[in-house]
């Protein structure tokens, strides 16, 4: 089986989120943490959380891309517990039994977003507020088989692929959220 698992290219999320995820957490997408929460109300880290953060089971906090990993049952059952954790502490679950049933939805559907990929595979998410409804959107980031010329030796953003919508992608003032 698969799971994401949270990946640091660089050190922007620990500018961008509070908290940022440590690299190599096991993750889920994490959109139940803003359930209650109107988008339009929300600022700076907590937006940019809303917006593109995967949620790290270790830390309980956010990633900007995951990465498609093995899993075995035993490390599922950890995350799960973990999760359960996390939503019975910090949500107000009522019970542990109510906790790890919400935990394993969150866990069956992040197996699903790594369905069919390979271990390795790169995944970002979008997220925002459509029709009333709270929509996430994965997108799929491949290494290309050779580099493209017009990008020079760029670091890894220069040689990927995104699959998925087209849908304008939200560059954050790294320098205002910082302060």
């Amino acid at each position: 089986m698969m799971l994401p698992r949270t990946l640091r290219l660089d050190p922007s999320d620990t500018v961008v989120f509070e908290p940022a995820a440590a690299p190599g957490e096991w993750a889920v997408a994490g959109g139940f943490m803003f359930w209650d929460e109107d988008p339009a109300d929300m600022a700076g880290k907590r937006r940019q959380a809303f917006r593109s953060g995967f949620l790290g089971l270790g830390s309980f906090g956010w990633s900007t891309l995951v990465e498609v990993a093995p899993c075995d049952p035993a490390a599922r059952a950890a995350a799960v517990a973990a999760l359960a954790f996390h939503i019975r502490r910090a949500l107000g679950a009522p019970d542990d039994a109510a906790a790890t049933a919400a935990a394993e939805e969150e866990i069956a559907f992040a197996e699903s977003l790594c369905a069919g990929h390979d271990p390795g595979t790169v995944l970002a998410l979008s997220r925002r507020i459509e029709d009333g409804q709270q929509r996430e959107t994965f997108r799929t980031l491949h290494r290309r088989d050779t580099p493209r010329d017009d990008f020079g030796s760029l670091p890894v953003f220069g040689i990927v692929e995104i699959t998925g919508e087209d849908e304008p992608i939200d560059q954050p003032d790294l320098t205002r959220l910082a302060r």
